[in-house]
């Protein structure tokens, strides 16, 4: 059974990131290193995730 919330902190700068990767730490809610939000897991932001896997830590709640 999967959880229904991920924890989702950005743990590298988005300064000189692609516009497309900046766009989903927005869509996320991300602005600030070492923030943490709390999004319902869905397809969507499960995708956003995977695009910017690099510059996220995850975790299942």
């Amino acid at each position: 059974m999967t959880s229904n919330k991920l924890s989702v902190t950005m743990i590298k700068s988005k300064h000189g990131r692609l516009p497309n990767h900046q766009a989903c730490l927005k869509g996320l809610g991300l602005s600030r290193i070492n923030q943490t939000v709390e999004v319902l897991n869905t397809p969507e932001n499960r995708g956003m995730i995977k695009k910017i896997a690099y510059m996220l830590k995850v975790e299942e709640r």
